[in-house]
């Protein structure tokens, strides 16, 4: 018995959504999504600095395997805040996560996600690679 296969759409790969943990206020966020116009590609936002679109421990778990980095490799590390209440302390991976949670300033932004790979856009251009 002959097995049945259908068709795939040539272009099923471009069908990948992307998506943007943006923040307004940061230049290098705004010149991520400029890129993103320039070459016309579609995408979602995430203003993930807002109480209704941040992040769960679970979600930047996964962000961060597609990151293919530890936690503190996406702290910014020179932001007052961490060097105030996080620097001195010896905090494990999920410690480290909670903090990002708890204050998503501390994030290196902006982070860019197709499929099951991510990018810190800064430069913009970065993000080709994944694109």
């Amino acid at each position: 018995m002959r097995r049945r296969y259908r068709r795939r759409n040539p272009t099923h790969y471009l069908l990948i959504m992307i998506t943007v943990y943006h923040n307004p206020r940061c230049r290098k966020s705004r010149e991520a999504l400029a890129h993103l116009d320039e070459k016309g590609a579609q995408y979602n936002v995430r203003l993930y600095m807002n109480d209704e679109e941040s992040m769960t421990a679970a979600e930047l778990e996964e962000v961060l395997d597609a990151l293919d980095m530890d936690a503190l490799e996406l702290v910014r590390t020179n932001e007052a805040l961490w060097k105030e209440e996080y620097k001195h302390l010896e905090l494990d991976e999920e410690e480290i996560i909670l903090a990002m949670i708890e204050h998503p300033r501390l994030m290196e932004r902006p982070i860019i996600v197709k499929g099951n790979k991510a990018v810190v856009a800064r430069p913009a251009d970065a993000m080709d690679a994944i694109l």
